[in-house]
């Protein structure tokens, strides 16, 4: 009934086949039924499906195609419908939508659409105008299936009778000859009903479900997450039904302010854990390499200088004794305008495990004498890690870092004595703590902005770390 396109992103349609097994996509949305529910809801209203049904040409209809075609009951029918001037759906509304897995242990959504139909009708029995009688029942169901296990999107509509039935505030004779015609009527209008639905009804619940997929998409490819002065981009690789949510696979890329591509995520071995969904009714799960490189850009390779005497005195106190430990003439050469360069090598490597995360970083060290000399005293290599703790404001995603830690510290050259680099582990710890660490929480406190979340019209993220990877569940304002 709908066109591929129609339904590519819900069920599959753009679905890429895996290379094996173990690739894993580069990040993961779900789109949980309580988001499928609210967007299809809009979309039915946006396209006037309670007008729809209340326009829907009962009598016509009817009259038309009375009994289906059958010339024996076709004749009762006329009899009734000759008594009927006006027959119509006075009052419709769709009711709360419902989202399931169908039960078959299939690939496959169902969307249960359920209307409360009010119809009524007028006639003249004699010259008395018989009141405008009404059935406030449920009678009728519309359901949608889309099936992701074909690479297509399925999508059926149909009615149910719920058991309706027509009341009429008439007393004494007129009771006994409305009563029959009631009853004709409503024998009728039940059964008519799911063809009137499905020719009416399916066109609007395909353009709905069209105009969700559509909205979907923008969500996903038009808000990018900005990450410093770069940001990801994420386009569709494929989708799938799991339970009652619709899975995304993302692929990413990383773009430069300018827009130029420079890092691209595709499927890959990398390990990817996406938590079972839940009560949130949208989540975002990032690979691994996708936020390290995310967290990079934050922090590309740089060279900080500091004199400590003049903004860490009691730490260029302490260096100075360490140094004359080492060396006394190296001690002497000391001034007050004495630097420490800090240079960071090439992006830091983050580590995500269950309920943490380290950031480990390559770090060269130098000291000169004083802000004249050409040639630093010692030059230490450093491999340091620190705790990287995550958590969210609002829509923003935050990363603070703490406890750097010299993992391994080597003397990469010296123009002093030969020493035992662990003499400076502590000193070199807490310089990097004090300077390092500081201008890199300076630079993260900015933060990811989740776009996607203000597009979804939602207001809070809650992070979770899991074995590679980061899950971002989002929910809605005061949830």
């Amino acid at each position: 009934m709908a066109s591929s396109r129609i339904f590519a992103l819900l069920c599959g349609l753009l679905a890429a086949t895996l290379v094996g097994a173990t690739l894993n996509p580069p990040a993961v949305l779900i789109v949980g039924p309580k988001i499928m529910r609210e967007k299809l809801a809009q979309k039915l209203k946006d396209h006037d499906a309670i007008q729809i049904l209340q326009d829907l040409p009962l009598l016509s209809t009817l009259r038309e195609e009375p009994a289906g075609g059958i010339p024996i009951l076709g004749s009762v029918v006329n009899s009734v419908l000759s008594h009927i001037v006006w027959l119509k759906i006075t009052s419709a509304n769709i009711m709360e939508l419902q989202v399931q897995p169908s039960a078959d242990d299939q690939e496959e959504l169902i969307v249960n659409i359920p209307l409360d139909l009010v119809a009524g009708f007028n006639t003249m029995l004699g010259c008395l105008p018989v009141p405008h009688s009404s059935c406030s029942e449920r009678i009728a169901q519309a359901t949608a299936v889309t099936n992701s296990a074909q690479q297509s999107m399925g999508h059926t509509a149909g009615a149910q009778n719920r058991g309706a039935s027509l009341h009429f505030p008439l007393a004494g004779k007129d009771l006994l000859m409305v009563n029959p015609l009631a009853n004709g009527v409503m024998k009728l209008l039940v059964p008519a009903c799911p063809n009137w639905l499905h020719s009416h009804l399916c066109p609007v619940i395909e353009e709905a479900f069209e105009d969700m997929q559509e909205d979907l998409l923008q969500m996903v490819e038009a808000a990018p997450i900005p990450v410093s002065d770069d940001h990801l981009q994420f386009d569709l690789l494929s989708s799938a039904i799991k339970d009652n949510t619709i899975q995304l696979n993302l692929e990413a890329k990383l773009l430069d302010s300018e827009g130029t591509e420079t890092k691209r995520f595709s499927e890959s071995e990398a390990s990817l854990t996406i938590p079972t969904p839940d009560s949130a009714p949208f989540s975002l799960t990032l690979r691994q390499d996708v936020v390290n490189d995310a967290i990079g850009a934050f922090l590309p390779p740089e060279e900080i200088a500091i004199m400590p005497d003049v903004v860490l005195p009691e730490l260029a106190h302490r260096l100075k004794k360490i140094i004359k430990e080492i060396s006394e003439e190296a001690a002497a050469q000391l001034k007050h305008t004495q630097i420490v360069k800090i240079l960071t090598q090439g992006t830091p490597a983050l580590l995500l495990e269950k309920g943490g995360a380290k950031l480990a970083q390559l770090i060269v060290l130098q000291l000169f004498a004083s802000s004249e000399a050409l040639r630093p005293l010692f030059t230490l290599g450093i491999e340091a890690s620190s705790k990287a703790e995550f958590f969210s404001k609002g829509a923003q995603l935050l990363l603070n870092l703490t406890g750097i830690s010299p993992e391994r510290i080597r003397v990469l050259n010296a123009d002093i004595a030969q020493f035992d680099p662990i003499m400076l582990k502590d000193i070199a710890r807490d310089i990097l703590s004090a300077v390092l660490q500081t201008n890199e929480n300076g630079k993260l406190r900015q933060g990811i902005a989740v776009v996607i979340v203000k597009a979804l019209g939602l207001d809070d993220v809650f992070v979770e770390v899991t074995e590679g990877s980061i899950h971002l569940q989002l929910f809605p304002p005061h949830s």
